[in-house]
């Protein structure tokens, strides 16, 4: 039996399959299977599947109890050559790739959904246009000859497949979900924010905390309306432009206190509160839907939830299995140690490839011992902050590093010239990415309340379409784009060396991931994440010195990993 067979459900809910030769085309006839479960679990030899879409099919096997070992993700695939093209935003659906194909009108993608608590529906809503499989393999056929036609075609195809390989982990985490216990988060909720009141108003904590902004204001205030407390502090005297904590906590006034307490509840009462727990929490588990590859650097996002952006005092609810553990790596100083491996600055990576911590190496070499110098010119140069003392800190970093910091300097180059930026794997950002109309759809790190100053470690609420925030974004994107590259990487070796076991995958978010596994194997599962990020460095970058540790806690509860 081939190892490669492609498959398509059928309009008449059953499934078409057929076997591919090495050239991606039929090695066999296209038959009828009635069941998708079936026609995949009757061929056991088959190590890769070719289908339109994972979000389609992979939820359906894994309902019926069925894995496999690798995918190949057509629509995925299509993203992928269409940015390389230089043709981003272009339809992605195998309906739209099997039009440009044969010459015809092209159809537009259809909305992505907006995410249903308790949904287990794909991302994506039927098509609507059924694409039959000898067309399917048509568009596979041709999407392996564009791969050939990149400008490296081994990289390309190694991007494509780890991307696959991510949609893959993303349906199984979906599938799984992260340990959750309902009756320690309502403890923690009554701890933090008191009682409920009837009707579905402010717990009794935020309505206390709110009449103490009024009363050091000598007047009615709202708290979680920052035109009003603008207003407020306007008429006290005080000028602020914004209620973010940074600005207001270094304003002298009796309001701040209590401002700032409110403030840091209220978020956490709106975004993780009660309704939230009724919302996504099932069955003991927290149940986001992971979206791999979700922004334009390949940086995974969720449809709802809030998953990457939960509260370290929440964590105290992700609690393990009894007699399970949960195993929370988190990569260190990650961007670095990407810079040095795409740059192949010596300095840089010989620094990488130590034991010792990278920044303080950094510090030792340039910047006379001062590790906090040596972050914020590190991260400057991959941020663009490229101005006062960041301009000071990069002309240091120059000197140590010259190609390290030549690396990004052309990325920002070209981007600000409107040119095509790539990943080390050939992942490409799109001239036009500085028209995007939010920090998410631009693929940068979310701004979703965030209270910290900007400016230090990512760019917020990119929206800009002028030459120099394109250049920012560019100079961002090659490190943080190959560092999603590597991450898909790190997940498909750490998936594969975890399929023996009873460990299941179950969080990811850019750097950190989660194991939820039986205590006994807790050991086995710290040597496999250590030696799938070695191998995913090798894989991605080549042989170099660079290493990509992790920190990591073999822990009950999530809170207790940092």
């Amino acid at each position: 039996m081939a190892d490669r067979w492609a498959l398509a459900p059928a309009e008449d809910g059953g499934v078409e399959v057929a076997a591919l030769g090495p050239d991606g085309l039929p090695a066999g006839p296209v038959t009828w299977e009635p069941d998708l479960a079936s026609a995949v679990r009757g061929r056991p030899g088959v190590t890769r599947w070719v289908w339109r879409s994972t979000a389609e099919v992979y939820p359906r096997l894994l309902a019926a109890g069925v894995r496999v070992e690798r995918c190949y993700d057509i629509e995925d695939a299509e993203i992928l050559l269409l940015g390389h093209e230089g043709r981003y935003g272009e339809p992605r659906s195998a309906a739209a790739a099997l039009a440009r194909l044969r010459g015809g009108p092209v159809p537009a993608d259809p909305r992505q959904r907006a995410a249903e608590p308790g949904a287990q529906s794909p991302l994506f809503e039927p098509r609507g246009t059924h694409v039959p499989l000898r067309d399917l393999i048509d568009v596979y056929a041709e999407q392996q000859r564009r791969h050939d036609a990149t400008a490296h075609p081994d990289r390309m195809r190694l991007l494509t497949a780890a991307e696959s390989a991510g949609l893959l982990v993303a349906a199984e985490m979906n599938a799984a979900g992260l340990p959750w216990s309902a009756e320690v988060h309502r403890s923690v909720l009554h701890e933090l924010l008191g009682e409920r009141y009837a009707g579905g108003g402010e717990p009794r904590r935020l309505a206390e905390l709110a009449d103490e902004v009024s009363a050091a204001f000598g007047r009615r205030v709202r708290p979680d309306l920052p035109a009003d407390v603008i207003k407020a502090f306007g008429r006290a005297g005080v000028k602020v432009t914004s209620t973010r904590r940074w600005e207001i906590e270094s304003v002298d006034h009796p309001a701040v206190k209590p401002l700032l307490e409110y403030k840091k509840l209220y978020r956490i009462w709106v975004a993780h509160g009660w309704s939230w727990l009724q919302d996504w929490v099932r069955e003991g588990r927290f149940r986001p839907e992971f979206v791999a590859g979700g922004t334009v650097t390949g940086r995974w996002v969720t449809n709802g939830g809030g998953a990457l952006q939960i509260p370290r005092v929440i964590r105290r609810a992700a609690v393990a299995d009894p007699g399970w553990r949960l195993v929370v790596a988190d990569a260190d100083q990650m961007e670095p140690r990407v810079l040095a491996a795409i740059s192949r600055d010596p300095g840089l990576m010989e620094v990488a490839g130590r034991e010792s911590d990278l920044y303080q190496s950094v510090s030792d070499r340039a910047f006379s011992g001062d590790r906090a110098q040596a972050k914020l010119a590190v991260l400057g140069a991959v941020y663009g902050q490229t101005s006062g003392d960041g301009l000071k800190n990069l002309a240091a970093l120059r000197r140590r590093f010259p190609r390290a910091v030549a690396y990004v300097d052309d990325a920002a180059r070209a981007g600000e010239e409107g040119r095509l930026v790539r990943t080390w794997l050939g992942r490409t950002c799109p001239p036009a990415v500085g028209a995007a109309d939010s920090a998410e759809e631009a693929g940068l790190p979310q701004d979703e309340g965030s209270e910290e100053p900007p400016g230090q470690e990512w760019v917020p609420g990119y929206a800009s379409t002028n030459a120099r925030a394109r250049g920012r974004f560019a100079r961002n994107f090659v490190v943080q784009g190959s560092a999603a590259d590597w991450a898909l990487l790190l997940l498909a070796a750490l998936r594969r060396a975890c399929s023996d076991l009873s460990a299941e995958l179950v969080f990811f978010q850019h750097d950190e991931v989660i194991v939820h596994c039986p205590a006994e194997e807790a050991d086995t599962v710290v040597r496999a994440i250590r030696e799938a990020a070695e191998l995913a460095g090798r894989l991605t970058f080549g042989e170099t010195p660079v290493r990509f540790p992790f920190t990591t806690a073999v822990v009950e509860c999530y809170a207790d990993a940092k």
